[in-house]
């Protein structure tokens, strides 16, 4: 794509500040103002702070559909582990105010960086294309609550309502590829609180009083239940145990705690199967805790939920031609539905339909991240035994191979958005 590689010394440049200073979700200031002040300096009109630090901005370009390129803004609670010259030492304040370490394990720096460079294409070639672009940071991706929060504070009544919206993400196979789904291509989730409750008591004296600790670890045990019981076979489900913790003082070797909080993840590839493990859920967790002589007070919240990562077949039959055109057909693959979330799909489809914007069609698809050096020394004899010895997204020894991610990256974005945008005035 011409002129490309002339915005990849920019890009590299904010790439790797962006993976120096790592911020939590909701708490991502730095990160949406170095994004907002590069899309101001070239030429978008750009809203701040909407739904907490997300980044909004908008480039007219006479008529034509309307395109919105979205990125995250967030990092994750990880301690990077990558040995590179770059790597994050940041620590922030975690919920309980502790200092935890923070990691852009999940490729959000390179999606905000390649975002950036494409935009900053745009801007420099509108005798290219005609139409609106659109540009997003989102806040709090990792949270799954950033795009709902965008969207309740007006983010498509305070820019163009998009036709499309088109998002990359990294993943561990050959940086210099991308791949695309013809069905799913992430899965839903929801994740539950269950919130166990008694009186507390002495540890010598356990018959006298309600154990939450116990009954939450019972119901650790039971889920695997849930998943290999309660689905058909055919149907994927994952639900899984992700925290579990004591309120007060549960953490002295004397005293039963009088609350215990397990956090339960459920992925799923339809609507119907999330709801039903979410009452398999809660069912196991009442009768655990039913069993008890002394039963503990059991609460179930739903602290989160997100739809399946569906993208639009038509969008994604162009985009995929745009890509075979721009990289090849060898460098484009296909990609099996995964049992990783985010909350893209409430831009899109019912989503945007809740907020008063039907018909909104999404594009996705992912980027590899994998350099020629860091596949040649993983072990295994084949591509099958490789991928699963690569350190995936969430890993504190994840780190994409720079030049080759935001090359592709940039150029994915690009192709995408021209194909979908309409052609230079005749």
């Amino acid at each position: 794509m011409p002129g490309l590689n002339t915005l990849l010394p920019a890009t590299t440049e904010l790439y790797l500040d962006l993976h120096r200073h790592p911020e939590l979700s909701g708490a991502e200031r730095r990160t949406a103002a170095r994004f907002a002040d590069r899309l101001e300096a070239d030429g978008f009109r750009v809203l701040r702070g909407l739904g907490g630090h997300g980044v909004a901005a908008e480039l007219a370009n006479g008529e034509g559909p309307a395109v919105l390129l979205r990125a995250e803004l967030d990092a994750l609670p990880v301690a990077e582990r990558t040995g590179a010259a770059y790597a994050s030492t940041v620590t922030a304040a975690g919920p309980d105010g502790r200092p935890v370490p923070v990691m852009h394990a999940c490729g959000h720096d390179a999606h905000l960086a390649c975002a950036a460079a494409a935009a900053r294409w745009f801007a420099a070639r509108r005798d290219s294309w005609r139409g609106t672009l659109l540009v997003v940071g989102q806040p709090a991706e990792e949270t799954l609550s950033g795009a709902r929060a965008m969207l309740e504070d007006g983010l498509y009544d305070r820019i163009t309502p998009p036709d499309v919206v088109l998002a990359q993400h990294t993943a561990a196979f050959p940086a210099g590829m991308v791949a695309h789904a013809d069905g799913p291509v992430l899965a839903g989730s929801l994740t539950l609180e269950l919130r166990f409750e008694g009186d507390g008591g002495h540890a010598a004296t356990p018959h006298l009083s309600a154990d939450p600790l116990l009954a939450a670890a019972g119901v650790v045990t039971r889920l695997p239940v849930v998943a290999a019981r309660e689905a058909d076979p055919a149907e994927r489900l994952v639900v899984t145990a992700s925290s579990l913790r004591t309120t007060d003082a549960g953490h002295t070797g004397n005293v039963i705690a009088a609350q215990a909080v397990l956090r339960v993840t459920v992925r799923a590839f339809s609507e119907a199967a999330l709801d039903r493990a979410a009452s398999a859920v809660e069912r196991v967790a009442r009768a655990e805790a039913g069993a008890a002589a002394l039963p503990p007070r059991v609460t179930v919240t739903q602290t989160s939920r997100s739809g399946v990562t569906l993208a639009t077949p038509d969008v994604t039959a162009a985009v995929r031609s745009a890509h075979v055109a721009a990289f090849g057909a060898a460098r484009v693959t296909g990609w099996p539905a995964t049992s990783a979330t985010e909350d893209f799909p409430l831009l899109t489809g019912a989503g945007a339909h809740l907020h008063g914007r039907p018909g909104i069609r999404g594009g996705y698809w992912m980027l590899g991240t994998v350099g020629p050096a860091q596949w040649a020394a993983a072990p295994g004899t084949g591509a099958a035994e490789k991928l699963r010895a690569l350190p995936g997204n969430h890993s504190p020894h994840y780190l994409p191979s720079v030049r080759l991610t935001l090359e592709t990256g940039t150029t994915a974005l690009v192709t995408a958005g021209l194909a979908r945008l309409a052609g230079p005035a005749r």
